[in-house]
């Protein structure tokens, strides 16, 4: 089990990074409306959430919401992106796989695949095709 939700990790990660790489520097402050994040605050919120979900819901470690200002580049942000999936990564290794903690994988992936869904659409709206989604 242990190996298969591994596996599930890294093909996030790895759909989660070509994402990230597929916006051209000059449309990371692409934003739909007004009244939503940035594609540049979105991949921000995959890479904190990531770890918060980590935290709160393998680790046990009752963490507070209170995300890190935005990195300004995409080279900056991919790299939070892997390390937050390293970490996520480090952590399953470690971790007993009881109920709970099964569920908390499932519910950060649930998180990732939420904004990750909203960043193809941003990359749609400005008329790049994502990288084909693999499982």
């Amino acid at each position: 089990m242990k190996a298969q939700l591994l596996s599930t990790i890294e093909n996030s990660k790895a759909y989660t990074l070509s994402i990230a790489e597929a916006m051209p520097e000059d449309r990371l402050n692409f934003r739909p409306v007004p009244s939503v994040w940035s594609f540049l605050e979105l991949m921000n919120h995959i890479a904190y959430g990531v770890v918060w979900w980590t935290e709160n819901c393998i680790r046990k470690v009752k963490t507070p919401w209170d995300p890190p200002a935005p990195y300004n580049t995409k080279a900056d942000t991919k790299k939070s992106l892997q390390q937050s999936f390293d970490y996520l990564n480090e952590v399953l290794n470690a971790a007993d796989l009881d109920d709970e903690t099964i569920h908390g994988v499932f519910a950060t992936l649930d998180h990732i695949t939420h904004h990750r869904g909203q960043a193809t659409t941003y990359l749609r709206c400005n008329e790049i095709t994502p990288a084909e989604y693999i499982f």
